[in-house]
């Protein structure tokens, strides 16, 4: 079982890539970018593409047998059947990052056969770094303090979410979201895997995405990181997200929660997204 393994090694790979990365971004950040778009009008610059080959080369250095799947490459097939997947996230939130903003993220996840097992969130500005291991629980350091374990919260009530959603993506779907779950209380963020930190972490309860777009790199290291801190992520009809899928993208959405509102939701929700 991988919760009896020692993953100590991937941890410190993993958080010593993201912060090599993360320094590197902000060296291109405020500077020329060079914005390009790519298909599905997605932003991308030559720091997406740096800090990808850096984390690439760390990983196939350290574990040269394991698949490397970045945002920034070609997906490759061998993932549908092995054990062992690194999921990479150069810089998620690149809208953020190209705004100067400090919402945005650099993200190592392993899925351990087909399912998100360790996770590494770190957000260049401010020095945070969350990680999380199988068994081994959710820990956040932030500027260089010895790392905390963080839990996901004790709201078990619908009425008391505290709700986080996209900031460069909201679309007024959040808002009849927010009417149907009887939700006021609402924080804007950019990237995912800080989204999902923040309700690992306890400060929020619930992430709704109904979106088709996001990929396996923008879920498995957060996942990881929810899941240990006690925490729920499936689609938006609350099934299981499929990292061994050929079609790389979780086309019906995103539900992340703390776990213990996470069925209420998924009910009360249900009218709002039909399946298909």
């Amino acid at each position: 079982m991988a919760e009896n393994r020692d993953f100590s090694r991937e941890l410190e790979v993993a958080r010593n890539l993201a912060r090599e990365a993360g320094a590197l971004t902000l060296r291109y950040q405020g500077g020329d970018l060079d914005v390009e778009m790519k298909p599905g009008d997605e932003p991308v610059t030559a720091a997406d593409r740096a800090a990808s080959d850096l984390i690439i080369a760390g990983l196939r250095e350290a574990f040269p047998d394991d698949i490397l799947i970045s945002e920034e490459n070609a997906d490759d097939a061998r993932r549908l059947t092995a054990q062992r997947v690194w999921y990479v996230d150069p810089i998620d939130g690149t809208k953020d990052f190209i705004r100067g903003e400090d919402g945005f993220s650099i993200m190592i996840g392993l899925a351990l056969d087909g399912e998100p097992g360790l996770g590494v969130v770190y957000q260049p500005v401010g020095d945070r770094m969350y990680a999380a291991a199988p068994g081994a629980g959710t820990w956040l350091a932030v500027g260089g303090e010895p790392a905390a374990r963080v839990s996901c919260s004790a709201v078990s009530e619908v009425a008391d979410i505290r709700l986080v959603a996209s900031k460069s993506h909201r679309s007024t779907t959040m808002d009849k979201v927010k009417s149907t779950l009887g939700i006021d209380d609402e924080l804007n963020v950019g990237s995912v895997g800080l989204k999902l930190g923040i309700i690992a972490r306890g400060d929020r309860d619930l992430y709704v995405n109904p979106s088709s777009k996001c990929k396996a790199w923008d879920t498995c290291a957060p996942a990881a990181l929810l899941c240990e801190a006690g925490g729920t992520l499936t689609d938006i009809h609350g099934d299981p997200l499929r990292y061994r899928d050929p079609d790389i993208a979780h086309r019906r959405g995103l539900l992340a929660s703390n776990g213990r509102v996470h069925d209420a939701v998924v009910e009360k929700l249900a009218p709002l997204f039909p399946r298909p």
